[in-house]
């Protein structure tokens, strides 16, 4: 019987501290203290373009129902804004690629075949 009373009144020492942790004890303003929200530590860089090492990198600080809506569409943003560069790069690319290509082989198509053209 005596263990049983120690028992329960252990048991509400630790609701009483407990409660008096959450509740703040009187000190202060309000039960707890307000605190910033957790930001993107490490978001993508902005000095060059983004690659593959930062993407695995990029982690999202966690808000009360999951991710914090604006890191994630700051990243989503930078990330379409580099994919549309460099698709924009590529297709430049491949286009100047095919006129060289088709140039090439047009000046190959117009040589001189020997012997003609030629003085004696």
């Amino acid at each position: 019987m005596v263990m049983f009373l120690f028992l329960v009144v252990a048991l509400a020492v630790v609701v009483a501290a407990v409660t008096l942790a959450v509740v703040g004890g009187g000190e202060g303003e309000g039960p707890l203290p307000e605190v910033d929200p957790e930001r993107l530590h490490d978001p993508l860089p902005l000095d060059r373009p983004v690659g593959r090492a930062d993407v695995d990198a990029l982690r999202f600080p966690l808000a009360a129902r999951g991710y914090r809506m604006a890191d994630v569409d700051d990243a989503l943003n930078r990330l379409a804004a580099e994919l549309a560069e460099r698709d924009a790069r590529i297709a430049d690319l491949e286009s100047a690629l095919a006129g060289a290509q088709a140039a090439a082989h047009h000046v190959s198509m117009e040589k001189p075949v020997h012997g003609q053209g030629e003085q004696q």
